[in-house]
């Protein structure tokens, strides 16, 4: 490995794999490394080991583009895409460049040099690697830490508590009585997967989210595999499921009330219960102003309808030696308790910036193209949709970075700068209600309220934009010889 390249990618899940694969191919007179602070590739996917762990959006956008999904399923497990991001960096060479075990602590920017020198930790010696261009695809929570509420009496509980983000290999709930903590993707992924083998499954919710089923077999590439190429087949299963997720965001942020009768109506199709669909299934906030919650052949619905689980809703009072006491009096027994109580933001992974020995404060600057900081020379990004496949944004923002390479390239530029036009408003970088949005969002950049500082969740909108963007818009660019040029 090389103590200086050309573009350094740090983290190796599905984000930093497509990256490299997508520069190797468009940009192969590059050098380039990758560098990933745990001893496998995959991320999220190689990191999170809890029962039933599965993407949350659909497998055909979670592929990319260029490497067919083969699969059928519309929502996978995470063993399948660990084996996808594994065989793509294994197909595209990309594993060949990546320094296991290395994390990235702070990176420091020279204008007069025009590179980073990135400091990092190497099975605990500190190295350090010079690039002329960082993309960072760390995504944007803790993997050191979950969000980890204590509570009251929590000492007292006799039996296990876990928290799915270091779920223990070792762990037996066989026959057990389990309680899980929570209402978002995790919790109602863990729910139905732990069912069959526990004794029974309380989910204890605060408040209801909106639970969408749908099918768990893409039935149309079921056809289309039969008929196709695999890439052909991809292309079109993809479209339409890109066609369909913007469909229903569209429809449930213009008509939500429209769009609250369809999860009802699905609900109820399952669980045959109006009154457990008003209680545990009908939130009070608007569709969307949290992620939506889907579900296989609305597996979490068979499991209530069948007995095996049941639903919570209520305030934690205590912990007791034998399970939960709730503000309503009412007492769970548990002898497993799952705190699928969310995420710790983290941005950037922690990563720590300065240019020219000034420290960056993340939270002071502006996402150019949501894939940019203003004030953050040749420096990129990742971070996916909120409303849709993590990697449709990913693949978006590694498309604006080749290009972007290239421009600099052919007009012998060493610097790219995004520069804001003066007076420009801010806004939150994600407009999500959730809490574990809330708890960290405001540590994140800010998105603009205009032209390539806006960011918005409307990825079809996205891609016109990206194919008639002017890629050097509000950027200043300069050599280390020459006067800086602004261009847009």
């Amino acid at each position: 490995m090389s103590d200086h390249v050309d573009v350094l990618i740090i983290g190796a899940g599905l984000s930093g794999i497509g990256a490299a694969a997508r520069l190797q191919r468009e940009r192969p007179g590059l050098s380039y490394e990758v560098l990933e602070a745990r001893d496998a590739i995959g991320g999220t996917w190689d990191l999170f080991q809890y029962p039933g762990i599965r993407s949350d959006t659909d497998a055909f956008t979670m592929g990319f583009s260029f490497k067919p999904w083969k699969g059928r399923e519309s929502i996978t497990s995470g063993d399948s895409l660990r084996t996808y991001i594994r065989d793509l960096a294994r197909e595209s060479g990309v594993d060949s460049r990546i320094r296991y075990r290395t994390k990235a602590l702070g990176a420091s920017w020279s204008s007069a040099d025009a590179r980073w020198t990135v400091r990092a930790e190497s099975a605990g010696a500190p190295v350090e690697i010079t690039a002329n261009f960082v993309y960072l695809c760390t995504g944007y929570y803790d993997y050191d830490k979950g969000h980890t509420p204590h509570f009251p009496g929590q000492e007292d509980f006799a039996g296990t508590i876990v928290h799915p983000q270091f779920w223990p290999k070792d762990l037996d709930y066989t026959g057990k009585r389990v309680v899980v903590i929570g209402s978002g993707a995790t919790a109602i992924t863990l729910v139905p997967s732990m069912a069959p083998t526990a004794g029974h499954v309380t989910m204890l919710q605060r408040t209801p989210s909106w639970v969408l089923s749908l099918p768990a077999v893409d039935q149309l590439a079921v056809v289309l595999q039969k008929v196709l190429p695999a890439g052909a087949a991809h292309r079109v299963v993809r479209a339409k499921n890109v066609l369909t997720i913007q469909a229903m965001y569209a429809l449930s942020r213009r008509r939500p009330d429209t769009f609250k009768r369809i999860c009802r109506r699905t609900a109820l199709h399952f669980l045959k219960d109006s009154a457990l669909v008003d209680e545990h299934f009908t939130p009070n906030y608007e569709p969307w102003d949290q992620r939506l919650c889907l579900v296989p052949d609305g597996d979490l619905f068979k499991a209530i309808r069948g007995g095996s689980v049941d639903v919570v809703t209520d305030h934690i009072e205590r912990f007791e030696s034998g399970g939960i006491r709730l503000t309503s009096g009412r007492f769970l027994e548990a002898e497993v308790i799952v705190s699928a109580t969310g995420l710790a933001l983290k941005p950037l992974g922690g990563l720590t910036l300065e240019v020219d020995g000034k420290s960056v404060d993340i939270a002071d600057t502006l996402t150019y193209r949501a894939w940019m900081l203003s004030g953050v020379p040749n420096f990129g990004f990742c971070f996916g949709y909120s409303n849709n496949s993590w990697t449709l944004r990913a693949d978006l923002s590694a498309r604006y970075l080749t290009r972007l390479l290239g421009h600099l390239a052919s007009h012998g530029y060493d610097t790219a700068l995004p520069t804001p036009p003066a007076g420009m408003e801010r806004r939150p970088f994600l407009d999500l209600s959730s809490g574990y949005v809330q708890r960290g969002i405001a540590q994140f950049p800010k998105a603009g309220t205009s032209g390539p500082w806006l960011v918005t969740q409307n990825y079809l909108g996205d891609v016109l934009a990206a194919r008639r963007a002017d890629i050097t818009e509000d950027i200043v660019f300069s050599t280390r010889t020459r006067t800086p040029a602004r261009v847009g």
